[in-house]
């Protein structure tokens, strides 16, 4: 099992990144997906998760309406696109498959004038 992460970096308030992890070495189609990121100081927390065809997806109160997280199962590559991003955003970003207890090796996403 492997994920790629890529995308990440500084950014300006308001401002936008998308975040891409592409995997290798399972069924990719066949499994959910999550997003996860940990704030300097702060326990890791769940930003959004998508079920294995793309068809619910659900986020954290503080992402909604800002974050959109979605999945190209013939890339086997899930995406968290990131709008109107805030101080508050930053932290390392960690892709994760919670049925095989695997986690990405984290990007860092840095908001900040």
């Amino acid at each position: 099992v492997q994920v790629v992460q890529s995308g990440g970096g500084l950014v300006q308030p308001g401002g936008s990144l998308r975040l891409s992890c592409v995997a290798s070495g399972f069924a990719f189609s066949r499994l959910k997906m999550r997003w996860h990121r940990q704030a300097p100081g702060k326990a890791r927390e769940l930003v959004a998760s998508i079920d294995a065809s793309g068809g619910t997806t659900n986020y954290a109160d503080s992402v909604k309406g800002r974050f959109i997280i979605s999945r190209d199962n013939a890339k086997n590559t899930v995406y968290l696109q990131m709008n109107s991003l805030k101080p508050d955003d930053t932290g390392v970003y960690y892709c994760n498959i919670p049925e095989l207890v695997f986690w990405g090796q984290g990007t860092q996403v840095t908001v900040c004038s």
